[in-house]
């Protein structure tokens, strides 16, 4: 799975390869905001876990493919992650990626009380993809997904949250914010437009109509 670059104004570059989110109670309504602001077109696979009830049976998959543009899909075992896909982990189990760059399903003890577990998808992510993931913390009312940013941002990734004040459960992220393993902290629409800036590589207004740079 090929990555791209963003040169920035000294002449480096940082690499972006995917994109990791996390949310629970109020999350799916800023993942939905987040995921508006990109076009059908973006490059980078994108990994989701939402907790769900462990009856979803697909509905928060379907649900989020009818209102965002990218393409949305509850991945099988295996799966091979590719670009411009929202992946979303499956109700009652945890989703990893795997070094082969395959997406892992399983069904092992709750993390955080929780399965799917932000914790287990970020810190995968943050194994296989080190400095070249952004992981992504919005509402929630858990701590799950707090030691998840600590290992992305130990590995060099890049580490955002959703703004406590806008976030509907304000736990999650001010969790990760405390514990001082978050670089950024926005809105959910501009966490979705300064992932369009990212996806697009120049400075452009997106469907969200916010002009906002990337990193650096």
């Amino acid at each position: 799975m090929a990555g791209f670059y963003i040169m920035k104004g000294d002449g480096s570059h940082d690499r972006y390869r995917a994109v990791a989110i996390g949310g629970s109670a109020g999350g799916a309504a800023a993942l939905e905001t987040l995921l508006s602001c990109l076009t059908g077109d973006f490059p980078l696979p994108i990994l989701v876990v939402q907790h769900l009830h462990p009856a979803d049976g697909g509905a928060f998959s379907r649900q989020l493919a009818r209102t965002v543009a990218p393409e949305v899909i509850e991945p099988c075992d295996k799966e091979r992650i590719e670009a411009g896909r929202v992946y979303t982990a499956p109700a009652n189990y945890h989703m990893v990626v795997e070094r082969e760059g395959t997406i892992g399903l399983s069904i092992d003890g709750k993390v955080n009380f929780s399965r799917p577990s932000i914790d287990v998808l970020f810190e995968s992510a943050a194994n296989a993809w080190g400095r070249e993931v952004t992981a992504v913390i919005l509402s929630g009312a858990s701590a799950d997904g707090t030691e998840g940013m600590r290992a992305v941002r130990a590995a060099g990734g890049r580490t955002i949250a959703q703004d406590p004040a806008e976030a509907r459960y304000p736990l999650m992220p001010q969790s990760a914010i405390d514990a001082r393993v978050v670089e950024r902290v926005l809105p959910a629409a501009a966490i979705g437009q300064l992932l369009h800036a990212l996806g697009s590589r120049e400075k452009a207004a997106g469907p969200c109509g916010m002009n906002l740079l990337p990193y650096g």
